[in-house]
């Protein structure tokens, strides 16, 4: 189950304490991405009944952030529909004709439900 507390803490980590700097270098250099995991997982300490939850948070935040892996569940999730090859979706995993700003919300939406589900998951069995 997800608690509301979870989710304010993953808004508060993923959008107010993210800067400028970790945003727009994650996905190009691993320090901004695992500065920005350090900072965001951090708060869940308060709610990790164990280390390997925090573990949990912190490492598939760094390794979707950095790696942008929302993309590939986004395009595979479009694998429902007509074929489109990788290399006509690789941005966002949407096909290069999508309007770009809402395919990039898109991928935000898918972004944020990866991390949100995991969490749940970490907190509930780790």
């Amino acid at each position: 189950m997800i608690t509301a507390d979870q989710l304010f803490v993953h808004a508060v980590g993923d959008y107010l304490l993210q800067s400028d700097w970790m945003a727009n270098e994650k996905t190009r250099h691993w320090l901004p991405a695992w500065t920005h995991a350090l900072v965001y997982s951090a708060p869940f300490l308060v709610f990790s009944p164990s280390g390997l939850a925090w573990l949990t948070i912190f490492g598939t935040h760094f390794l979707i952030d950095r790696y942008r892996l929302a993309r590939y569940v986004v395009w595979l999730k479009n694998l429902l529909g007509p074929y489109v090859p990788w290399e006509h979706c690789r941005v966002t995993g949407y096909p290069d004709g999508r309007p770009l700003w809402l395919a990039v919300w898109l991928m935000i939406i898918v972004d944020n439900l990866c991390h949100v589900g995991i969490n749940a998951l970490a907190l509930k069995y780790l």
